[in-house]
């Protein structure tokens, strides 16, 4: 079966402490809970979750909804090592994700998932240039607040959205694009269509999604 991996890469550094890191979790909780009553997913989909403070973490390797645990020690604290995570992401996907070889097909290329309330603290063109060098799909970085750099997220992501707010709302909001995201990707590919490469490949952002230009 060729899978269709979904890296979350998730920012819990201190700034996203009180509900945007409460929001973070159930936002998280609800995208794989909807995505289990999605035939098509179900089938396809895999999860992986990588969060990012002081240390990027593979929190949750690539694994099957049916069997995903969501993590229940995320909390918020520390710095902003996105570098870190871009790189370590381009790790999991060189070791996870299979490749396609003369015998069989691969997995299809990755979805990307990115959300960052604040700017990178280390070195993330060196974390862009490592996640470059390996195969992925559409890579959606999403600015929470107005305090979220959109000037690198558009550096490592095909699509950048923002929310004007990092709260419950807005948050719950931007999974629920995500989880409708995954869900037609997974019905993509299941139906032999296509990769899920760019803006135009997903459902239309809610209103609280702004996508930047």
């Amino acid at each position: 079966m060729r899978r269709l991996p979904v890296y979350l890469l998730l920012d819990t550094s201190g700034s996203m402490s009180g509900e945007p890191i409460e929001a973070l979790k159930t936002g998280v909780q609800t995208l794989v809970s909807a995505l289990r009553t999605d035939p098509y997913a179900l089938e396809t989909a895999f999860l992986s979750i990588i969060t990012f403070a002081s240390l990027a973490k593979q929190v949750c390797p690539l694994t099957e909804l049916a069997t995903f645990q969501v993590p229940s020690a995320i909390a918020a604290s520390g710095t902003t090592a996105l570098g870190e995570a871009l790189g370590l992401l381009a790790d999991c996907i060189e070791t996870e994700v299979a490749k396609t070889t003369s015998e069989a097909k691969g997995d299809w290329k990755p979805i990307v998932f990115i959300m960052t309330d604040g700017s990178p603290t280390d070195d993330w063109q060196k974390g862009v240039n490592r996640l470059k060098k390996v195969r992925t799909g559409v890579v959606v970085a999403c600015a929470a607040g107005r305090a979220a750099d959109t000037s690198v997220l558009k550096q490592l992501a095909d699509v950048v959205v923002q929310l004007d707010t990092a709260d419950e709302n807005t948050i719950k909001s931007f999974f629920k694009w995500a989880t409708a995201s995954i869900v037609s990707g997974s019905q993509k590919v299941d139906s032999g269509q296509k990769e899920v490469t760019g803006l135009g490949d997903l459902p239309p952002p809610p209103p609280e999604v702004n996508v930047v230009l």
